[in-house]
């Protein structure tokens, strides 16, 4: 298990630096995929990297919701110098039956980004657009560090990270009221509450003893440590 950042040594954890980070990919499926699974990682990288060059790339969207990604991306990234933002409208929950598009698309974004960190889906996310976004993400960032994100939902795919970011609570507000404000659209939706968001971070933050208790989780598939 590594922890990013972390604080006191913990058995087992080995803990690795922010720093050093200059180009940051993030690639969603949804308006808001982005901001839940790794918004407070992003305000620390933030807050430890300068000059930070972020590409925010969402693939599936409406003229409502994108004006709310657009929004939320703006909130998140406001000290951030250099930001790209790209908003797609491929159909909701079709993706596999337009994967060439979207492959396409990717190979169009593999030549034009050339990240050091990709913030992307978990391989086992049981939805059917997120699992697709994660294969080609491997399909093109060969030489880039991935870390697939989480996002809790009714399906219960929730695994078991070994990656953590330690945040503090600053981070974890930001966080969700940005998508609590941002995101009129998903209000009536049972699952997008401050509770569930909250209750990842404290559940994260307890698994990686996180000193302010908070945390984000990811899945890594192979790191080289030189």
């Amino acid at each position: 298990m590594a922890r990013v950042g972390g604080g006191g040594p913990t058995p087992g954890v080995i803990v690795l630096p922010l720093t050093g980070i200059r180009t940051v990919l993030c690639i969603g499926a949804h308006c808001d995929d982005i901001e839940i699974g790794c918004g407070g990682t992003l305000l620390r990288l933030v807050e430890a990297n300068a000059p930070l060059h972020v590409h925010w790339m969402v693939f599936s969207s409406d003229e409502v919701r994108e004006r709310e990604a657009r929004a939320a991306a703006a909130a998140l990234l406001a000290d951030v110098g250099d930001t790209h933002v790209v908003i797609e409208s491929f159909r909701e929950r079709y993706f596999p039956y337009v994967a060439t598009e979207i492959k396409e698309t990717f190979d169009r974004l593999g030549s034009q980004v050339a990240p050091d960190l990709v913030f992307t889906h978990a391989r086992d996310d049981l939805h059917q657009d997120h699992r697709l976004l994660s294969e080609l993400t491997y399909n093109t960032f060969r030489d880039s560090l991935v870390l697939e994100y989480e996002i809790p939902k009714i399906d219960g795919d929730l695994g078991r990270p070994n990656v953590f970011v330690h945040l503090q609570d600053h981070h974890g507000e930001r966080k969700i009221s940005t998508l609590l404000d941002v995101y009129g659209s998903q209000a009536d939706k049972h699952w997008f509450r401050a509770e569930t968001f909250w209750a990842t971070l404290h559940l994260r933050g307890m698994e990686s003893r996180a000193p302010s208790g908070l945390a984000e989780g990811f899945h890594c598939r192979k790191v080289v440590l030189g």
